[in-house]
């Protein structure tokens, strides 16, 4: 084969060659943003779910909150209206004792 052939077999096989590593390297990049998207996708659904299950948490601990809430009112009214009974049933007692510490001051005092 004669010289000029040999020349231009190989600057053909150089083009070819750069044109392979100019595809490879394009399909390389293609890849990379399309695993950069694909990721930035799996990072928002996650995302989106953490901030599903956070609400999901909150409104159950408000739920648990509310019901002791309500459970310790109930209990303080119960208590409250279990003093106010007591004390109903000792007002006769009461006024019969400041009645008798009256009357021992008045004739303490004669």
């Amino acid at each position: 084969m004669p010289r000029p052939e040999v020349l231009e077999r190989v600057k053909e096989a150089e083009a070819d060659a750069d044109e392979i590593v100019a595809e490879a390297e394009s399909d390389r990049d293609e890849r990379v943003q399309a695993a950069r998207e694909e990721a930035d996708e799996i990072l928002a659904e996650a995302e989106a779910a953490a901030d599903d299950l956070e609400e999901e948490r909150l409104a159950a601990a408000r739920e648990e909150i509310d019901a002791e809430r309500e459970r310790i009112v109930e209990e303080g009214e119960d208590e409250r209206q279990a003093l106010i009974d007591r004390a109903r049933d000792r007002t006769d007692e009461a006024v019969e004792y400041a009645v008798d510490r009256f009357e021992e001051a008045v004739h303490a005092q004669t």
